[in-house]
């Protein structure tokens, strides 16, 4: 087991991440199962309880064989290479606040992952799938089949987040509706447009929703009138891709990648993109010339007369 003390200094990196790094709650709860993980670790390996003059005496072997444990238990090199981020966010705040610093973690390597490249749909999927979402099922739940195309309308349209999209309140859309405010990661906030089309779709769906809401309601309510959760939301996508015969990777979120791509595929600017999406670094936009220059060469493979050969 760790010391009383070091118990103390996580919960107050806890508070810290919170608070002053404004990370979301369920990436702090990540980091902090790092953290746990780690000093179960350090604990068997060291052969007795730990405390912080443990932790900053650590050596590069220690921080390796670490890693190599995290290896054994099955995670993948992209988990590990965010487990050590937390441990390094730790050993920061630990030197930011006086109490020890550690250079090994300087000199340890970050473990290798293949880039995960953005799985959008095809624009014809795109479509599809949106339309499908609004075709009710039963007439008493018919303003639901207008919730799901008017959320759904709103991830391709705009390249929100569900977690943004959820976020919205009936508020956000009185003024001028044609601009949005999305709060996203790290509480950063950005203004997306919303085309008419898509204005249109939530529009209808707001209409037919039973519930009396005000302008501090969610957006999107769940059957009972509750705001949406987003397990809700990926259920639908999950019947849809049952009923349309679509991949596994279709899910609201790849609505996000269709949108970026999409704008990329008809000559969209990247810094132009970077700001919808609300990327604080033009690498992780970047990633979508690689979809686009993927969707090229399987062209190129499947129509040119000598690709064949």
């Amino acid at each position: 087991m760790t010391s009383a003390a070091i118990e103390s200094v996580i919960c107050d990196w806890q508070r810290w991440l919170s608070a002053e790094r404004r990370m979301a709650t369920n990436t702090v709860k990540s980091y902090e199962q790092d953290v746990s993980s780690f000093s179960t670790f350090i604990v068997g390996h060291l052969g007795h309880p730990t405390d912080l003059s443990d932790l900053t005496s650590l050596s590069i072997r220690d921080f390796r064989a670490w890693l190599t444990w995290l290896s054994e238990q099955g995670l993948s090199p992209r988990s590990r290479a965010r487990a050590l981020s937390s441990i390094r966010s730790l050993f920061r705040y630990l030197d930011n606040v006086g109490l020890g610093q550690n250079p090994a973690l300087a000199a340890l390597r970050t473990p290798k992952s293949d880039r995960l490249v953005p799985r959008p749909l095809s624009k014809r999927d795109a479509k599809e799938t949106i339309t499908a979402a609004g075709q009710p099922t039963t007439e008493p739940k018919a303003w639901l089949a207008l919730r799901d195309h008017a959320l759904f309308m709103l991830l391709y349209g705009t390249g929100m987040r569900i977690s943004e999209a959820l976020a919205l309140t009936r508020g956000d859309l009185s003024g001028r509706p044609e601009i949005l405010t999305i709060t996203g990661k790290g509480r950063k906030q950005r203004l997306v447009p919303l085309l008419p089309r898509v204005l249109e779709a939530v529009e209808m769906y707001l209409a037919a929703c039973p519930y009396q809401t005000h302008l501090d309601s969610a957006l999107f309510l769940g059957a009972r009138g509750s705001a949406l959760n987003a397990g809700v939301a990926q259920r639908v996508m999950r019947k849809l891709r049952i009923k349309l015969d679509l991949s596994d990777n279709v899910t609201p979120h790849a609505l996000r990648h269709s949108f970026a791509t999409h704008l990329l595929s008809r000559g969209g600017d990247l810094r132009t993109i970077q700001e919808l999406l609300g990327h604080s670094s033009l690498a992780s936009t970047q990633r979508y010339t690689e979809v686009d220059g993927a969707q090229m060469q399987a062209v190129y493979q499947a129509a040119h007369p000598r690709a064949k050969n």
